[in-house]
């Protein structure tokens, strides 16, 4: 078995930060090789300003005081987290250039790569999950 996590962030909520962030970091502490690559609205969960004021699904505006009541960590604690336990991440070169973005939009100590960076890594991951 695989001793790899590939995980794709595609989407910018606050939920699909959290289940990226979640399983990213659980498989880090679990000492598993990580790589996540950002890519379209997943930019947002490493953006400098985005990732503080990522939506809230309609309808699910109740979950804020239950993720305050949980001590839940804030995105930006669980970007922190995840650098810390060794998570890498990689964002998207050819969305950053069509939406005008650069390196330095983002948090510190990222990778800017294409596909085919994060492909060489997920070839032999299991798993390879997509949020």
């Amino acid at each position: 078995m695989s001793n790899k996590v590939a995980i794709i962030a595609s989407n910018g909520g606050l939920f699909d930060a959290y289940k990226v962030f979640n399983i990213a970091t659980a498989a880090a502490a679990t000492d598993k090789e990580v790589q996540i690559f950002f890519t379209f609205e997943g930019l947002n969960l490493i953006h400098k300003q985005a990732m503080h004021a990522l939506e809230m699904p309609a309808g699910k505006e109740h979950f804020a005081q239950g993720f305050a009541d949980a001590n839940v960590p804030t995105i930006p604690q669980l970007v922190e987290m995840a650098q810390e336990l060794g998570v890498k991440f990689i964002a998207c070169q050819m969305t950053m250039d069509v939406m005008g973005l650069t390196s330095a939009d983002f948090v510190e100590d990222i990778e800017v790569g294409g596909a085919v960076t994060f492909l060489e890594f997920a070839k032999d991951a299991t798993p390879t999950l997509t949020f």
